[in-house]
């Protein structure tokens, strides 16, 4: 009996070895993506994803995020999508300023732009988001994301990787202000999911787009309310913005222009696959059937189209009931 308990200990003690050991040689490695923080104007910063996957490689490093310097401390835009890459992001951070983060507001709760929350929260930030994740909080489908997370993104998201809930749930558009500078809050979803809100800094006129906008990439359209998606697009325009950051991509100085790939994306899946779905036509058929040329050469479209495709697919069959 002593002799298997202690067989068990030294096996126990070999394995938390091997896994520590292992850790290690992923960090010495993998070398760790780029990141640096960018100026869009005084006081206001972003730092830009790369148009990749998500993986253990790049750190889930495939999203924004964006901050904003006060008097009164540092408001974060999105935590991104590791809790390395939190704290990098903290790092960045304190190249400019030594002011603490006050407060992070998340666009929407996906894992790229989430699971950094814990490094804020841990720091003191509050955390502000829209109601409407509340319920995926505490769903299967955030769980299991996670879960998988823990497998595909070792060890930048492991069993230490909590999901965070917001400090303040908002339930309509709200301003907030810190240290004497707006931010004015405004949720635009269901769009891309729907708990989406864009941030508008009228003193510095930049606006935080989240995932409503992506740039040099194939947008993510996961079970998203394309229809909504796109009029939410639409009254983007209507912000007094010279610069727009988005969710995925360059920063971008002609918001028009540059939320048009987005827009026609989403609208070309919903007329192919819409005309499909009415027809009753296979997906599969509809999906060959489909001229996606102004599309194909964008980065990600072969990781990406096609379960865009399919989800909007499903997405016209309910439409049409």
């Amino acid at each position: 009996m002593k002799n298997n308990l202690m067989c068990r200990g030294l096996l126990g003690l070999w394995l938390s070895f091997l896994h520590v050991l292992m850790s290690g040689m992923v960090h010495a490695q993998t070398a760790a993506p780029f990141m640096q923080a960018r100026q869009v104007t005084p006081q206001v910063y972003y730092v830009q994803g790369v148009s990749e996957m998500g993986s253990s490689a790049n750190q889930n490093f495939i999203s924004n995020a964006g901050f904003v310097v006060t008097p009164a401390g540092v408001v974060v835009i999105d935590a991104l999508g590791s809790p390395e890459l939190a704290r990098r992001l903290l790092k960045e951070i304190a190249k400019i300023t030594s002011q603490r983060v006050h407060t992070v507001i998340v666009t929407h709760y996906h894992a790229d732009h989430i699971y950094g929350l814990q490094v804020f929260k841990d720091a003191g930030a509050r955390v502000v988001a829209h109601q409407a994740a509340r319920e995926y909080l505490t769903s299967d489908t955030a769980r299991l994301r996670l879960d998988s997370s823990r497998q595909e993104l070792w060890p930048w998201v492991d069993d230490q990787t909590r999901l965070v809930a917001a400090d303040h749930w908002l339930s309509g558009a709200e301003t907030l202000t810190v240290g004497g500078v707006r931010f004015d809050i405004h949720p635009v979803g269901p769009s891309h999911t729907a708990e989406d809100v864009v941030i508008y800094v009228p003193q510095k006129k930049v606006l935080f787009a989240g995932d409503l906008v992506f740039r040099n990439r194939i947008p993510f359209v996961g079970l998203a309310d394309s229809r909504h998606w796109i009029d939410a697009m639409q009254n983007l325009l209507a912000f007094d913005a010279r610069w727009v950051v988005p969710g995925h991509g360059p920063i971008s100085n002609d918001p028009k222009g540059d939320m048009t790939l987005t827009r026609d994306y989403l609208v070309y899946l919903r007329e192919s696959m819409g005309r499909a779905a009415q027809d009753m036509t296979p997906f599969d058929d509809a999906y060959q059937n489909a001229d996606w040329k102004k599309f194909e050469k964008i980065p990600l479209f072969k990781s990406a189209n096609r379960m865009n495709a399919y989800n909007t697919y499903l997405l016209m069959e309910r439409e049409a009931q």
